[in-house]
């Protein structure tokens, strides 16, 4: 019995900036809400904590084609 491979993408729709926090929501299955309000908290602090990772990610996690 095959699983089925799950693969961590930025899709297309649904985005508001870049995508991130919707294929991460996708991917680990929860609500992008709670996502979004992580990235939130983290930029709080002064920006870095949550500005920094979210670039990274958006650069490192490929596009729905």
């Amino acid at each position: 019995m095959a699983k089925a491979v799950k693969k961590l993408i930025r899709p297309k729709d649904g985005r508001v900036i870049g995508g991130v926090s919707l294929g991460l929501a996708q991917y680990l299955n929860i609500d992008v809400t709670v996502i979004r309000i992580i990235w939130v908290l983290l930029l709080i602090p002064g920006g870095l904590p949550g500005l920094l990772p979210y670039i990274i990610l958006w650069i490192a996690i490929p596009s729905e084609k």
